[in-house]
Order: C-alpha cells, then sequence, then structure tokens
C-alpha cells in the first residue's frame, strides 16, 4: 500500500481575518518559562519578520519557477515563547516546529485554544516515539525502521495518522542522523505500509556550505531520490528542505517546505539553568 497525500496543501495556512484572539489569552500560572510573557522579540516584530520571510519565500517561487504558493513555511519555535507563537499565528502562521519533547508538550498545553499543527523536528530515540505520536502531527526526522513501527503502533486510534518524512543524510556526515541514500528505497517502502503512519515525503538537513551551486546540489540530490520513489509507486508530496541561509537553494531544486527559525523570531532566548 502506498502513502497517501491526506488532502495536505502546501499554502501556507491563514488565521482567518480579525482572529487574533489568541494575544487576549493569559498564561497558567503552574506552566514553566517558555509561557511566560514574551521576554524576546515583540508581536510586531514577529509580524515584520514574518512578513520579510514570506516576501522572500515567494520571490525565490518566482526566480525559479515555482508556483505561487506551492513552498510553505514552517516556524522553528525551539525556545521560544508562548507569546512569540501566539503573535506568528495572529499573522496567519499555524506550522510550528519543535526539537525538544517536553517543550513541545508544556507549549500544546498553554496553546491548546489554537489551531495549531505542531511538527517534530528533533532527533528521536526510541524512547521517545510515544510522546511524539501521541502528541504531535507531523515528524520530520524519521530514520530508522524501528521507529517508524514504534511510531505507527503507539500513534492512538483516535487520531489521524502520523504525517511523516523520511531523513536522509545526503551528505554523508557522522555527526547527523539521516538514512543514507543508498538506504532510502527500502526504507519509504517500508514505512509506506504502516497503518497510522502517512509518508509524504522526505526531510534533510545538508552539510552547512556557502557556495549556492554546492547547496543547490544537496537538495538536488534528495529531490532526485523522491522522484525515484515516485516512480516506484509511493505518493509523495513533500520535499522538507532549507533554512535560513539555504532557502534559495531548496526553493530552486523543488523544495515544498522551508524550516525557518530565527528569521521568523528573531535570536532565541538564552537557556534557562
Amino acid at each position: 500500500m502506498s502513502a497517501r497525500p491526506n488532502g495536505w496543501s502546501c499554502r501556507v495556512a491563514r488565521q482567518p481575518p480579525g482572529s487574533a484572539r489568541g494575544l487576549q489569552h493569559s498564561t497558567p500560572s503552574h506552566l514553566p518559562p517558555y509561557h511566560s510573557v514574551m521576554t524576546t522579540t515583540p508581536a510586531h516584530d514577529i509580524a515584520h519578520r514574518l512578513a520579510a520571510v514570506r516576501q522572500r519565500i515567494r520571490t525565490a517561487e518566482a526566480s525559479y519557477g515555482r508556483q505561487p504558493g506551492s513552498v510553505a513555511l514552517l516556524a522553528v519555535s525551539k525556545r521560544q515563547p508562548v507569546e512569540a507563537l501566539r503573535a506568528a499565528l495572529a499573522e496567519g502562521q499555524q506550522a510550528f516546529g519543535e526539537n525538544y519533547l517536553q517543550e513541545g508538550a508544556e507549549k500544546r498545553e498553554a496553546l491548546a485554544d489554537t489551531p495549531i499543527e505542531w511538527h517534530f523536528v528533533g532527533a528521536i530515540q526510541s524512547n521517545k516515539t510515544r510522546a511524539v505520536a501521541e502528541g504531535f502531527d507531523w515528524v520530520h526526522t524519521v530514520d530508522r525502521l524501528k521507529i517508524a513501527r514504534r511510531l505507527s503502533e503507539q500513534r492512538p486510534a483516535d487520531r489521524p495518522p502520523l504525517q511523516c518524512c523520511l531523513q536522509v543524510n545526503v551528505s554523508g556526515e557522522a555527526s547527523k542522523s539521516g538514512a543514507g541514500p543508498e538506504q532510502v528505497h527500502e526504507l519509504a517502502h517500508a514505512i509506506a505500509e504502516l497503518p497510522h503512519l502517512t509518508l509524504r515525503g522526505l526531510m534533510t538537513l545538508p552539510e552547512a556550505v556557502t557556495d549556492f551551486d554546492a547547496q543547490r546540489a544537496a537538495f538536488r540530490r534528495l529531490r532526485e531520490l523522491q522522484a525515484g520513489l515516485v516512480d516506484g509507486g509511493l505518493r509523495l508530496d513533500t520535499l522538507s528542505m532549507g533554512m535560513s541561509n539555504d532557502l534559495e537553494a531548496a526553493v530552486a531544486e523543488g523544495a515544498t517546505m522551508v524550516r525557518l527559525g530565527t528569521a521568523v523570531f528573531g535570536p532565541r532566548p538564552e537557556k534557562t539553568p
């Protein structure tokens, strides 16, 4: 059985006009520091940053022959306070990415009144799969069949299938997670058969380089791997690739979702001791 697209659109979801209600909610007193009032980038700055990022995406789409709205923005909000997410939500941003399970759980509790779509973008250990399966809508970092099976088994029956991307280490860096390119075909087809996951596509975090052609080459490799999977019968629609320093190269090579953090929220707060 091949993966199902499940009706997902690559367009950036927008909040209904006038729906800034999230900014009016008080913060529960028992919640940890991630739920305190905003201590970093003010809401109006986040609005300006979001507008600039969206314009950057639109410009890249136009420059490289992509359809307008074909590249979605995932706002990576690790270590950002809840009110920063509310400010972005008020500007129509609904997809947010979290790297840490505890932080993600705290934010989901504080933002349970909102339509946020939660993406997990951190490394997954076997003993953490249940928290991912139960709490998130998407996961971008599946790189082993063992992890995929646990996510499928632990996904609550009353929730839709967990949307997932297979992470690929296209640069072969020993310090990074991800399946090797030679593993992708077998692994993707196995994941696509799991009953409570929907394989949406591939994700990569390539070696950080400044040369534009080198950036494109890494993303091209991911696109070609996905094209091979589609030719083999899988229904995939997502290439999760590209961050602040290589967004344009990713869009040029077919990214459908780019992951940006500080470009949206500004500098991350210092870690609490």
